[in-house]
């Protein structure tokens, strides 16, 4: 049971990376499209004895119009850790490799997409807000997710006060349990505050926490620090550092994205 739960743990990690990849603070309603790619590396035990660590790659297309924002990723994962964490059998789509009482899994993610709509842009003395729906479907190579699709509705605020702009998020989640395996609907936030230094860099910091996705597992809690940069008109870089609090989370974790715009 808790190497299935540990299997679950690590499919609710993608979801996350798209988020700290990219938010909304300081947005604006207007029609461009974009591509970004990158990477997201975090390692933890997970309350086990030894390690496992994950890479994400995930690939992300935006498009927005207007107060519409439309996002798709594309995940690639490999997933390292002792034999006896990662599930065994004899069939699997993932590609599978075993040295030194260490297993790895990797292959296709879920693919995610989520449709956001700006309800209020914004000003000085009211908070901009926006509502996102998300999809994960079950497309996981095997062992590299549940097999289920997973559905959110998130409400965003942010509140632009001049260089800094404080922000948080609330969400609830339903979790598509696999067979044999009952999972909670899950409520989750976000709190934090963005800082920008220029028109072209800011930086800021984002503390993540979610219900017990199971009752054998602690909630998860998160802290992302990340700093933004443009380098010009048409291209974006992201970077973020990740630590843990729970059982539920990774012990650490970085990463790394870069956006064209078009």
């Amino acid at each position: 049971m808790k190497t299935r739960l540990l299997t679950v743990i690590l499919a609710s990690t993608l979801s996350n990376v798209a988020a700290l990849a990219y938010h909304g603070a300081y947005a604006v309603n207007g029609d461009d499209f974009s591509l970004g790619a990158g990477f997201d590396y975090s390692s933890g035990n997970y309350g086990l004895a030894a390690d496992t660590s994950m890479l994400i790659i995930p690939v992300q297309g935006m498009y927005r119009t207007g107060p519409w924002t439309f996002k798709l990723t594309v995940p690639y994962i490999q997933i390292t850790g002792p034999g006896g964490v990662l599930p065994n059998g004899l069939r699997s789509k993932s590609t599978r490799t075993t040295t030194a009482g260490s297993t790895t899994h990797s292959g296709l993610g879920d693919v995610s997409a989520s449709t956001t709509y700006n309800i209020a842009a914004g000003s000085e003395s009211s908070p901009r807000v926006d509502l996102t729906g998300k999809i994960k479907f079950g497309t996981a190579d095997t062992y590299l997710g549940t097999g289920q699709n997973d559905y959110a509705a998130q409400v965003d605020l942010y509140q632009q006060l001049g260089r800094f702009t404080p922000m948080g998020s609330l969400g609830y989640e339903i979790l598509g349990s696999p067979a044999g395996l009952a999972l909670n609907n899950v409520t989750y936030g976000t709190v934090g505050g963005d800082y920008r230094f220029t028109d072209e860099t800011h930086t800021g910091i984002q503390y993540f926490l979610s219900q017990r996705i199971a009752a054998s597992i602690p909630e998860q809690k998160e802290l992302t620090v990340y700093m933004n940069h443009s380098i010009d008109d048409n291209l974006n870089i992201r970077g973020y550092v990740l630590k843990g609090f729970s059982d539920a989370s990774p012990d650490s974790g970085f990463g790394l994205m870069l956006y064209s715009y078009f």
